[in-house]
């Protein structure tokens, strides 16, 4: 790869423009690589750095979403927190419609996108998303350190 090319595919993607973007760049510059060399889409590659910006969002999400929509998250912040036990597998699985509901809401694309994104989350990331909701509401937050303190001892 050309020196030239480095700091293009170095910066930050958020959308499929950049990439677009960014080939243009390299056809102008007359390094069209095949296609098998093309980089990775900005979806399927992780930068070390977005945790942060993922965390950041969740929040952000987490700020305009409705009362009911947090008690839904908080179910699955709880399943993710305790991973191990029957009743939280059992619930999740609850979620799994087979039939055709239509399109997702906004708010389930959220909770998809958080989830994968979670997954991938180290331990001190995870704790991170959760001390930045206690700053954004105290209460949901000391909802969730109950309802994972309950879960001691149950199968």
């Amino acid at each position: 790869m050309s020196a030239f090319l480095e700091p293009l595919l170095a910066r930050p993607r958020s959308s499929s423009a950049a990439f677009s973007a960014r080939r243009e760049a390299m056809s102008e510059v007359g390094a069209m690589p095949e296609a098998a060399a093309m980089p990775e889409p900005p979806a399927t590659r992780r930068p070390p750095s977005s945790a942060g910006q993922e965390i950041r969002c969740v929040a952000h999400w987490f700020a305009g979403w409705r009362q009911d929509q947090r008690e839904a998250f908080l179910g699955e912040l709880v399943r993710r927190a305790v991973p191990g036990k029957v009743w939280a597998l059992l619930g999740g699985l609850g979620g799994l419609g087979l039939a055709d509901r239509g399109p997702p809401s906004l708010f389930q694309c959220q909770l998809r996108l958080w989830d994968r994104w979670f997954q991938g989350w180290t331990e001190p990331e995870r704790n991170g998303l959760v001390a930045r909701l206690e700053e954004l509401e105290p209460d949901f937050v000391a909802c969730f350190y109950r309802k994972v303190a309950s879960t001691a001892g149950e199968d």
